[in-house]
């Protein structure tokens, strides 16, 4: 199947500008190609793609969708340059919706730095757009179930790849969980659905 095809099926009951979601797809492509996941050598586009398919499943805009694509392009390296070709070429929306869903993290960043950004963005959710919630939401569910699956693939050896222990990353997740719940409207089946992934999380770190 083409990759026009593809996406018209994939978009066919939802209306999303295939047009403009396929230049964000190129994009997001040749910014990432050379990135790989935490820890392993799967590449990051794939994730993003998993993001942004999981956005639009959720009958997400082509804005927010595109946004899934790009959230992290701010984020990696602090690229201003980044969100700036955003902007240009897919709208103030979308460069805001990445702007609001980065919490920049240094690569050998220590915990106390760890806790002080994570907080920060937690401190910040109350002010952020319904759609930085969203995809921000997809973002977070779906990293949690990759997250889940490694654990439950290799074990604890999955935490030599973060920087802080078990027990933050729960409390984040945590917290995360209880301000979507309180600031994001709408979208219960998803909200609920990264509730029961949290949980699964809780209960494997005890065990």
């Amino acid at each position: 199947m083409k990759i026009h095809e593809f996406l018209i099926s994939m978009t066919k009951n939802i209306s999303i500008d295939i047009s403009k979601y396929k230049k964000a797809l190129d994009f997001s492509f040749n910014f990432y190609k050379n990135k790989s996941r935490r820890g392993f050598k799967t590449p990051y586009f794939t994730y993003l793609s998993s993001v942004s398919n999981l956005i639009i499943e959720n009958n997400g805009s082509t804005d927010e969708a595109i946004a899934g694509l790009l959230h992290d392009a701010y984020e990696f390296e602090n690229n201003n340059n980044a969100v700036s070709q955003i902007s240009k070429r897919f709208g103030v929306k979308v460069s805001n919706i990445v702007k609001q869903c980065s919490n920049f993290i240094e690569v050998d960043i220590n915990k106390e730095k760890w806790l002080e950004e994570k907080k920060k963005f937690l401190d910040t959710m109350q002010k952020k757009s319904q759609s930085s919630l969203f995809v921000s939401l997809c973002d977070k569910f779906y990293g949690l179930s990759c997250l889940i699956n490694d654990h439950n693939r290799i074990g604890r050896k999955i935490w030599k790849h973060y920087p802080v222990e078990p027990v933050n990353l729960i409390w984040y997740h945590k917290n995360l969980c209880k301000n979507f719940k309180k600031h994001l409207k709408n979208h219960k089946n998803l909200k609920d659905k990264f509730q029961r992934h949290v949980n699964e999380l809780d209960y494997l770190l005890k065990k």
